[in-house]
C-alpha cells in the first residue's frame, strides 16, 4: 500500500518568542513592589493593576511586547485592513508551589499573551485545550496533534507567547520551590474592518 500523507489545516497559531535582554533591576523591584500589592483569587496571586504596563517601570517593556504583537499581526493575521492592534489590560501574577490557575479563555479581547518574569525552565508550562465537541470518542492509543484534547508547552523565563483569546488555557498545580511570575496581556484591535459594499464593514 501506497504511504499516505496526513496535512493540517485551519491551525491554531500558538506564537512564541523571546526578550532579548535581561529585566533591569528597576523592573524586577517593580516586580516585588506589586507582589505586596496583589490579592490571592483562590488560585494564585494577582495584581491589583490590571493596566500594568502603562506603568513608568514597565514602558519599556510595553514597546518590546507591542513589537511582538505586530509581529504576530504581520505574521498570523496577515490583513490587507487597516488594523491597529493594541494592548488593552495588563497584570501581574504569582504563583507558588502547589498553586495554580483554572481551565480559561479571556472575553474581550482577540489576542492574549503571557511574558514569563520567572520560570523552572523544566517544571513550568502552559497548557491549551481543544474543546470542542466530539461527534464519537474513541479510546485514543497514541495521542497525536490531531486527537489530543489537550497540549502543552514547556515555559522558560523571558519567553513570551501569544494565542488565540477564545483559546482555553491553564496552569496546572506548581511544581518546584521558585515562584512562577508571568506578565499576561489582552489586544484587541483598532481601524476598519471588513468591506462596505459587502455590507461586512465596521469601524472601531
Amino acid at each position: 500500500m501506497s504511504e499516505a500523507v496526513i496535512n493540517g489545516i485551519f491551525s491554531t497559531p500558538i506564537y512564541m518568542s523571546k526578550l532579548d535582554r535581561k529585566l533591569t533591576p528597576l523592573e524586577l523591584k517593580f516586580v516585588e513592589k506589586i507582589r505586596k500589592e496583589s490579592y490571592y483569587n483562590g488560585q494564585n496571586t494577582t495584581s491589583n493593576n490590571n493596566y500594568i504596563l502603562n506603568e513608568k517601570p514597565f514602558l519599556n517593556l510595553k514597546k518590546e511586547l507591542e513589537l511582538r504583537v505586530k509581529d504576530y499581526f504581520e505574521k498570523v493575521i496577515s490583513s490587507t485592513d487597516l488594523v491597529i492592534p493594541f494592548i488593552t489590560q495588563s497584570w501581574l501574577n504569582y504563583t507558588e508551589t502547589n498553586q495554580y490557575h483554572p481551565k480559561h479563555s479571556h472575553s474581550n479581547s482577540f489576542v492574549s499573551g503571557v511574558f514569563y518574569i520567572n520560570c523552572h525552565k523544566e517544571l513550568d508550562k502552559i497548557t491549551f485545550f481543544n474543546d470542542g465537541y466530539k461527534t464519537i470518542k474513541p479510546e485514543v492509543k497514541t495521542w497525536n496533534l490531531y486527537n489530543s484534547e489537550s497540549w502543552w508547552f514547556s515555559v522558560k523565563t523571558n519567553d513570551i507567547i501569544m494565542f488565540p483569546s477564545s483559546l482555553n488555557h491553564m496552569v496546572e498545580t506548581k511544581e518546584g520551590t521558585n515562584t512562577r511570575i508571568s506578565l499576561a496581556f489582552n489586544v484587541f484591535v483598532k481601524g476598519t474592518i471588513g468591506d462596505s459594499k459587502q455590507l461586512a464593514e465596521v469601524m472601531i
